[in-house]
């Protein structure tokens, strides 16, 4: 556990931002990247800085797999709209996102092994899949046996996240309704994300 830990502290460092809002960051001491030569950076190329934006939102929601997040950008296009306010709103209709928004587990990792191991409910039915897309309008949940579980006591205790205003979360039923699929503005990233930049990277 310690070594996942530091891991995610080092991505912070990597991209220098606080991707989770973590209140133990390590940028609050040093804002260079890990590594012997952290702090001579160069700057970056407008390939790299796609690049960055394309990993920092790879990492946000888990570390999603390249194969899956280019097949986010292939149904983004696809869709009426805004290519890249289509991106995150996929991005934000991930269960294991939603488990971690709704304050289910303390973590978006903890979201995905949370799911895996079967402990939320989706309209009533188990749902083990962390990239399930949840629908406007369904209702994500603890199972009840799992309810008493250290980490969902822990993570909805904890005060350092606000529960986002697409997600009516009952606490004490330990159930949350997604209300409707978010735009760019509504999605509470404690660091600065650019998925037009997303989009740019895989049109070239």
């Amino acid at each position: 556990m310690k070594s996942i830990v530091n891991a995610k502290r080092k991505l912070d460092r990597r991209f220098g931002v606080n991707l989770w809002g973590n209140t133990k960051s390590p940028l609050d001491k040093r804002e260079y990247a890990p590594g012997q030569h952290g702090q001579r950076r160069k700057k970056p190329t407008d390939y790299g800085v796609q690049l960055i934006a394309k990993q920092k939102m790879k990492f946000y929601y888990g570390n999603v797999s390249e194969k899956q997040f280019h097949k986010y950008y292939v149904e983004a296009i696809r869709r009426s709209g805004d290519a890249a306010e289509n991106f995150v709103g996929i991005l934000e209709s991930r269960l294991d996102n939603l488990v971690y928004k709704a304050k289910f587990v303390p973590t978006i990792f903890a979201a995905r092994q949370f799911v895996n191991h079967g402990h939320i409910l989706v309209n009533g039915k188990r749902v083990n899949i962390p990239s399930y897309m949840v629908k406007a309008g369904d209702v994500i949940e603890i199972r009840e046996k799992s309810k008493s579980l250290p980490i969902v006591a822990a993570a909805l205790e904890a005060g350092n996240r606000d529960f986002p205003g697409y997600l009516e979360v009952d606490a004490k039923k330990m159930t949350a309704k997604y209300s409707f699929v978010p735009k760019f503005a509504d999605i509470p990233y404690a660091a600065q994300m650019e998925p037009n930049l997303v989009i740019e990277y895989y049109s070239r």
